[in-house]
């Protein structure tokens, strides 16, 4: 077998989806890949591009020093909150933002977190290359233009079996982000439209996107859609206020009730994703 055959990656597109219903697609190819190391019989994992819009949503990683109140403070603004098992702190989701999900088996690839978050930064920089900006990197984790941020990476890997990725800013409402990041602290947010200055959809960077993505990565895009047969539905909690537990098997939780995958938003409850510290991880910014 060939090395590129090693390296397919299988794009499937979620759409407009909330926060819980993507992290458990997520979860689902992740576990097949822990699966396989494991030796589990007639298991196979496939190496994953997820792409999504979100609806709106601010998640919270390992380094959060938010408060209660600052939970609270968020949810008034009509987004979700979650608490996740990346590093780093709060950050924005929602409409008009890129957001890709790379479910990979780093040992088909090269088996260093580091080197995955440098392909990433590269993806993203080209990516902008590819609408005429100058991407770079700083001490701070993200792609920036100028001293603005435009977008973000935020990264959780267990046995070399990544989760979560990459947000770039398309038509973003900006506004999102000055409840998490106020200008007394000195940054600022963009985005493509913001930069260019004219209106860039979600729908225009995902070309350029999957395009530097499979030169960055020397790898073969293979286009699927979601076989929702095999994700019939996720599992939630069905009273609200109760708490949602994310590990590498997906969400556990006491009491279910199940929900067709792209018919549910996430819950306005606080969930908590926190999976083991012992994991290594990169910060989202």
């Amino acid at each position: 077998m060939c090395a590129l055959s090693n390296r397919a990656v299988s794009v499937i597109t979620l759409g407009r989806m909330g926060f819980i219903a993507a992290y458990d697609v997520q979860m689902r190819f992740a576990q097949q890949h822990l699966d396989e190391l494991s030796g589990r019989p007639y298991t196979h994992g496939e190496n994953t591009l997820l792409l999504v819009e979100h609806t709106p949503v601010y998640t919270a990683g390992l380094r959060n020093n938010f408060t209660k109140s600052d939970e609270l403070r968020l949810k008034k603004t009509g987004a979700e909150f979650y608490k996740t098992n990346r590093a780093g702190s709060v950050t924005f989701h929602g409409p008009g933002q890129l957001v890709a999900y790379p479910i990979l088996n780093l040992h088909r690839f090269k088996p260093s977190l580091k080197w995955y978050a440098s392909q990433l930064e590269q993806t993203m920089m080209s990516t902008l290359k590819q609408f005429g900006l100058a991407g770079r990197t700083t001490d701070q984790t993200g792609i920036w233009v100028g001293n603005r941020q435009i977008g973000m990476i935020g990264l959780h890997e267990s046995r070399c079996v990544t989760t979560h990725g990459v947000a770039l800013n398309c038509n973003v409402n900006l506004d999102w982000f000055k409840h998490i990041t106020p200008p007394s602290q000195g940054m600022e947010v963009t985005s493509l439209t913001k930069e260019l200055n004219k209106n860039v959809e979600y729908k225009d960077a995902v070309k350029p996107f999957l395009r530097c993505f499979q030169e960055v990565f020397d790898c073969e895009l293979e286009y699927k859609m979601l076989d929702e047969k095999e994700f019939t539905s996720v599992a939630v909690s069905s009273t609200a206020g109760k708490e949602f537990e994310a590990g590498s098997k997906g969400l556990g939780i006491s009491q279910r009730a199940e929900y067709g995958l792209r018919h549910m938003s996430t819950l306005s409850a606080s969930a908590h994703l926190d999976g083991s510290t012992s994991n290594k991880i990169t910060p989202m910014w």
